[in-house]
């Protein structure tokens, strides 16, 4: 009896320790988390405080789509960089969720990628596979659409590009080269 309560201390110490040590991995891993919203959530968030807007058109049944999630959007530094200049929509182009933007409700289409349906807002936004990343600017208006699985290292000089409105400098492929070429990564890993 005695030698269990000896012990006992030392598993009330353990159970505390664990949980501090649990609590801070999770609140390093939040860090290093995308905070995804609903596009609803972005474009109400946009009219408080206007930011532009990164939607990740993505499927479930897209691998390309799995790996950038994991290692482009996983990657500390790009996911702090979104979380800094854009506010970050997940979009899924299977999903029933109606979209109330321009004027009009978007809602899951009749088309077809790799032959499942696609939603109306993502064939509105241009997206012909998956995954594809849209920016919008601070009214909700399109910049542009970066089609195909990026790299963290692929995706970085797009990041403060768009945000900063350097896009509106660029008028040739020369120009953008140029940029890309004096583009210094900050990524560490």
């Amino acid at each position: 009896m005695v030698s269990i309560l000896l012990w006992l201390p030392n598993i009330f110490f353990m159970k505390r320790l664990s949980i501090l040590i649990l609590t801070i991995l999770f609140s390093f891993a939040a860090h290093a988390q995308v905070q995804w919203m609903t596009l609803s959530e972005a474009l109400a968030a946009q009219k408080e405080n206007p930011k532009k807007i990164l939607i990740d058109f993505y499927a479930d049944w897209c691998a390309p789509c799995h790996t950038m999630d994991a290692a482009t959007y996983g990657h500390p530094q790009i996911a702090e960089q979104i979380n800094a200049l854009y506010y970050p929509v997940k979009f899924n182009i299977e999903s029933n969720e109606e979209v109330q933007m321009y004027e009009r409700t978007f809602r899951t289409g009749t088309a077809k990628v790799n032959s499942h349906p696609m939603h109306e807002f993502a064939r509105y936004m241009n997206v012909n596979a998956v995954p594809s990343t849209v920016f919008l600017d601070e009214t909700g208006q399109p910049i542009t659409i970066l089609q195909g699985a990026l790299t963290a290292k692929e995706l970085e000089p797009y990041l403060p590009f768009f945000a900063d409105n350097s896009y509106l400098r660029i008028r040739s492929r020369d120009q953008w080269e140029n940029y890309r070429s004096k583009f210094k990564s900050h990524l560490k890993k």
